[in-house]
């Protein structure tokens, strides 16, 4: 009787390590796909993107406006909103412009507002603008989005277009552990860009501050600092 008692306990036990064996299988077979298709999304916003930024700039009004005005907008008024690209075939994701980090090998399209929805496509601008100084970036831990991220040694750099060809130039400075509470801090404004990620458990956000390089192009960065 113990005997089959004994048998009975280990074939439970058994199955509960059966089915835990297949839920982390699974569960690995998800997180591969869904990195697959986040990797798809965001390679088709980027080449949608790149389709329009190439129509607006040659364009006759953006000829006309480029040769009259040398200055950008920007600089006379950052606080004007940041441009952005509509792309109607993709549900009319809007994109304020492209992420580019060398070391990750990652360019990758920002979308405009961030959402649940979108950062499953892209990284998502948090809050803040690329003007004022006050960038933050949110994406998902994807490989192809923000994976690496706990890995971008310090001074690695960092580059953001804007939707007009505006382009500039970063360096990581520090990369800390934020709580998902700490919201204040993730958009206190110190750090021109921010970029951020979930940890591989979810209980903290890797944080990457990045300061302006010293070869900014098209901007001056004592203008309003």
């Amino acid at each position: 009787m113990q005997y089959k008692k004994k048998n009975r306990i280990g074939n439970i036990l058994k199955g509960a390590g059966l089915i835990l064996v297949t839920a982390a299988v699974l569960l690995l077979v998800y997180n591969l796909w869904d990195g697959h298709r986040a990797r798809e999304s965001e390679e088709a916003i980027l080449a949608e993107y790149l389709q329009e930024n190439k129509k607006a700039s040659e364009s006759p009004d953006a000829s006309d406006k480029e040769d009259k005005q040398n200055i950008p907008d920007y600089l006379l008024n950052p606080d004007m909103d940041m441009p952005e690209y509509t792309l109607k075939s993709l549900g009319d994701v809007a994109c304020i412009g492209i992420l580019e980090i060398p070391a990750l090998d990652l360019e990758l399209p920002v979308i405009s507002s961030w959402s649940y929805s979108s950062l499953r496509l892209a990284p998502c601008r948090y809050s803040g603008s690329a003007y004022k100084g006050d960038l933050v970036i949110a994406a998902h831990n994807y490989q192809s989005h923000f994976g690496g991220l706990r890995t971008l040694p310090e001074g690695s750099e960092v580059f953001f277009t804007d939707a007009v060809g505006n382009r500039f130039s970063y360096y990581v400075a520090v990369t800390e552990a934020l709580t998902p509470w700490s919201v204040d801090d993730m958009t206190s404004g110190e750090w021109p860009l921010t970029l951020f990620t979930c940890t591989l458990d979810s209980q903290n956000r890797v944080t990457v501050r990045c300061e302006y390089s010293e070869a900014m192009e098209n901007w001056d960065r004592n203008a309003y600092r």
